[in-house]
């Protein structure tokens, strides 16, 4: 009910009668950005508190005056929909600002290259329209989605929000259920794929599959217990082989048709998996990378299985390429699943872990996780018979229980890890956070709840954001069975599925926070660093209890992060030695690459941390062995026992003149080429440090590398 009408002066000069439904209108989609749902009285509430302050105006009010007042109504009902119609209202002058941001950045990418991700080309054509379109996006999502205090703890590198580019849209790392895909056909861009009826045919289905559903989503893609879910299709082709055997020779020569058969399905394995690994390492998904993909397998005691195991630990160990010049894949990262029961001395399957060190020694590649060594992962699998395996690199996720959720209904309820996912990580950059406290003399832990805070409610704001996205947006995820839950409509929403995921905290430069508490590192001392980590534990289970989602505790693997954070650091607190007098921050809980420790102490040392990382977390070493197995053999086996996810670390080089290769090298011994393709550890996955004289890591990754002893 109004005192009168109200006379708007248009920009144009024109007087238009007052609509409040215009109000209404307005408010709602400034609600809807960012994911607020206001009530009939709310709303009703803005429109009369708009009225009465347009009434109190002595001449008719402009459109100007008209917003100004929307903003001070909505300010009294929800500050944080205040801030959505603000920002969106001055999106016009805003948008010249970010239009020139990511114009500078594509002039770069274009002309220089983009060295931020260590599996993107940024000299490729789609790899640099990718980015120029996610310089665009992060800069939108800054603008209608953070808090200008979230934006500042961004800036100032008190916090690191990971992939802005990418996460509004879709989710993080996940554990894909291809089994569930596959099983009965399915359709992919309205093409129907009927299951695979032999081997080589479920390699190429699976490789498709890989390379649409990557696209995705960001972050990694595990295909996990790869060995059992192809298995049956191994038995399919065995079956097909033996039968045509014996149609053609005649029923007496069972055993010929089994070993012919046998031969035959060997070989379509070799082939299956050597044109996956082609596939995933030559074309680049859609997203513009080359899909961040993980197998995992090793423990099934089926025949065909153990068959799976061998061959693709076999055929990424001769590497591809043409004779004399054959070097190993970066893509997939494979992880051998370790049960001492079965891979132990005088096990069942120690053969597939001894192939799997032969592996290992000569390409870095399986990394090793634990079954049955102490912590998270093996309580699963010991008392569940559930795998937990990791999500790319390092991710793992939470149990979440059949029945009840976040805790088990009764004692036979049981966890569910395949098919579920991570809606994105932000890390803390710990000794920024004590700087600041010294700094405005205020207690670190207040600070650190600070941004504790802050990063929670980010978390919160993307789960509702991501809620009301439709099945639609990934088919094979959302509708074809992909994740747990995965049968839903095109036109659903996905909040369904969505209660299962975990977000993340990440944690960096933990033994820089050691050093700035008392100048010591991780290495000499430590326990301020173990007391953090415990609190940071203890507030995160707080929130998941009070927030009802499962947030995890992730060991940060920084790749151009740990350069950028130095930059942070220096330019807010100075160069500090132990601190930032290095070009880059240690990752994670790691002890200090350029630490002079043995493997064994390094494993000793970082153990302590272990458990306070469930969320996402791998402990590697340095092998400077020359190929020594059985010291190789050593080293991985005390991490299983400790419960472990071990990596191998190795410096591969070939050379791409005379095909020698060489660990370490820089100039081949044998031509004196130094046209290398070198291969190194870049956290918990491989990338490229040399190509044909050129690298694809940042300046400040390759300063560590450099620096390496114990890593």
């Amino acid at each position: 009910m109004f005192m009168k009408d109200i006379m708007i002066v248009k920009r144009n000069g024109n007087l238009e009668k007052f609509d409040p439904e215009r109000v209404r209108k307005a408010v709602r989609a400034s609600a809807e950005r960012v994911m607020v749902d206001l009530t009939d009285d709310a709303m009703n509430k803005i429109v009369n508190k708009v009225v009465e302050l347009l009434e109190t105006q002595t001449s008719n009010p402009t459109v100007e005056q008209v917003h100004s007042c929307c903003e001070v109504a909505l300010e009294t009902i929800n500050p944080l929909v205040a801030k959505s119609y603000r920002e969106y209202r001055d999106y016009k002058k805003d948008i010249v600002h970010i239009l020139d941001e990511v114009y500078k950045k594509s002039q770069v990418i274009t002309y220089i290259g983009d060295k931020d991700c260590a599996n993107m080309d940024s000299a490729l054509v789609t790899t640099q329209r990718c980015l120029i379109y996610n310089s665009l996006n992060k800069e939108l999502y800054k603008k209608f989605f953070l808090t200008s205090a979230e934006i500042e703890a961004c800036k100032d590198g008190y916090i690191y929000i990971h992939d802005m580019s990418a996460r509004r849209d879709t989710m993080n790392c996940c554990l894909f259920d291809i089994a569930n895909v596959l099983k009965d056909g399915f359709e992919m861009s309205n093409i129907w794929y009927t299951e695979p009826k032999t081997l080589q045919t479920a390699f190429n289905v699976i490789g498709d599959v890989t390379i649409n559903t990557t696209a995705m989503q960001y972050g990694g893609f595990t295909l996990p217990e790869i060995d059992t879910v192809l298995k049956k299709y191994a038995k399919k082709s065995y079956d097909m082989y033996y039968k045509e055997y014996l149609d053609i020779k005649g029923k007496e020569y069972v055993s010929e048709a089994e070993d012919y058969a046998w031969k035959k399905t060997v070989r379509e394995c070799e082939q299956g998996y050597q044109g996956f690994e082609y596939k995933l390492n030559t074309v680049s998904s859609s997203r513009g990378d080359y899909p961040f993909v993980t197998l995992t397998f090793g423990v099934d005691k089926d025949k065909f299985a153990v068959m799976i195991t061998k061959t693709i630990l076999d055929v990424h160990r001769r590497g591809q390429g043409k004779k004399g010049f054959k070097r190993p894949t970066v893509f997939p990262k494979l992880v051998f699943l370790y049960d001492k029961k079965v891979h132990g001395k005088g096990g069942c399957l120690r053969d597939s872990f001894l192939t799997a060190i032969k592996c290992s020694e000569k390409t870095m590649y399986p990394d090793y996780l634990s079954l049955s060594g102490e912590g998270y992962v093996p309580e699963m699998y010991k008392k569940y018979g559930r795998i937990v395996s990791p999500m790319g690199c390092r991710a793992f996720l939470s149990p979440w229980y059949e029945k009840g959720g976040m805790e088990p209904a009764d004692k036979n309820d049981k966890p569910v890890f395949v098919g579920r996912f991570n809606i994105g990580a932000i890390s803390l950059h710990l000794p920024m956070i004590l700087a600041k406290a010294r700094e405005e003399q205020k207690d670190f832990y207040e600070v650190l709840d600070y941004y504790l805070e802050m990063i929670r409610k980010i978390h919160i704001r993307t789960y509702r954001y991501l809620a009301k996205r439709k099945a639609s947006t990934n088919p094979l995820a959302y509708c074809q069975g992909g994740f747990y839950g995965g049968n839903l409509k095109p036109d659903e929403s996905i909040e369904p599925i969505l209660k299962s995921s975990t977000a993340s905290f990440g944690i960096t430069a933990l033994n820089e926070l050691q050093v700035l508490y008392n100048g010591k590192s991780i290495v000499e001392d430590g326990q301020f660093a173990l007391d953090v980590m415990k609190y940071i534990n203890k507030k995160t289970t707080e929130f998941k209890n009070e927030d009802h989602i499962l947030y995890a505790i992730y060991g940060t693997p920084a790749e151009s992060l740990c350069g950028l954070q130095i930059k942070q650091f220096r330019k807010k607190y100075g160069v500090i030695p132990g601190v930032s007098s290095r070009e880059y921050v240690s990752n994670s809980f790691h002890c200090g690459v350029w630490e002079d420790i043995t493997g064994i102490e390094k494993q000793d040392l970082e153990d302590r941390f272990w458990e306070l990382f469930k969320g996402g977390r791998i402990q590697y070493v340095r092998y400077n062995l020359s190929y020594n197995t059985k010291a190789m053999i050593t080293y991985v086996e005390r991490a299983m026992d400790k419960g472990f996810y071990e990596g191998v670390n190795l410096s591969l080089a070939y050379c791409n003149n005379c095909g020698h290769e060489e660990l370490d090298m820089d100039v081949c011994p044998k031509c004196g080429s130094s046209d290398l393709t070198k291969i190194d550890r870049m956290n918990g996955y491989l990338s490229y440090s040399r190509v044909h004289g050129d690298t694809m890591l940042s300046s400040a990754k390759m300063t560590e590398i450099s620096e390496r002893k114990s890593m």
